[in-house]
């Protein structure tokens, strides 16, 4: 399924890939991050729905993200396989998930991923894009957003938050209508029928 998309993979790539299956697996049988029911899904609906982020912007070499919320490590994992020369940090406030988090970047050898228990108002980092997925409201997340993100811009947008989310009729209404926003129809990426409600959402920092 990942190929389909994303057909030119390194080896390494396809092996990460490849391994997550049964990371996941074996470390949900011990701390629950992904639901029971959804594991089997965990290509469609975690991995590659992940991987949308990275069909809206091809990060540049050097280009440190925030994963905000990482729960289990989604958008995060996927996306340093992807791009293995940024750097990322993957924080939760839960400790438990940043335990698997780790452990799963750790037996991929990713490293370009730094896995942190803290809550938004503690980090000291910066970085260039936040990302998140099922974290919270957009009115929320843009002013968590601002506090970690640098000036200095090297990718085709400018530094922002690039969140994965659901139907946004209703939350698009919560940002002030001078805010620069872009969404995108996950569709327009990935044909499959889980992604029709599913949206990338972009505002600028």
């Amino acid at each position: 399924m990942i190929i389909k998309y994303f057909p030119v993979l390194t080896a390494k790539q396809k092996d990460q890939f490849g391994q997550l299956d049964s990371l996941y697996r074996e470390w949900n049988d011990k701390i629950n991050v992904i639901s029971r029911k959804d594991i089997d899904n965990l290509y469609m609906h975690h991995i590659l729905h992940s991987l949308a982020i990275a069909k809206f912007m091809q990060f540049k070499d050097g280009t440190k993200i925030i994963d905000l919320g990482t729960g289990g490590g989604f958008p995060g994992i996927p996306l340093a396989i992807l791009f293995p020369e940024c750097q990322f940090t993957l924080v939760d406030s839960i400790n438990k998930k940043i335990i698997v988090t780790a452990a799963i970047a750790e037996a991929l050898e990713l490293q370009n991923v730094t896995a942190k228990t803290a809550r938004v108002e503690e980090l000291k980092e910066k970085c260039d894009f936040v990302v998140t997925r099922a974290v919270a409201k957009i009115d929320k997340l843009l002013p968590w957003s601002r506090k970690v993100l640098t000036n200095a811009q090297q990718n085709i947008y400018p530094n922002g938050l690039i969140a994965l989310k659901g139907d946004l009729k209703e939350e698009i209404k919560l940002l002030p209508k001078y805010e620069y926003r872009e969404s995108v129809h996950i569709l327009k990426y990935f044909n499959e029928p889980y992604f029709e409600e599913k949206y990338v959402l972009y505002v600028q920092g």
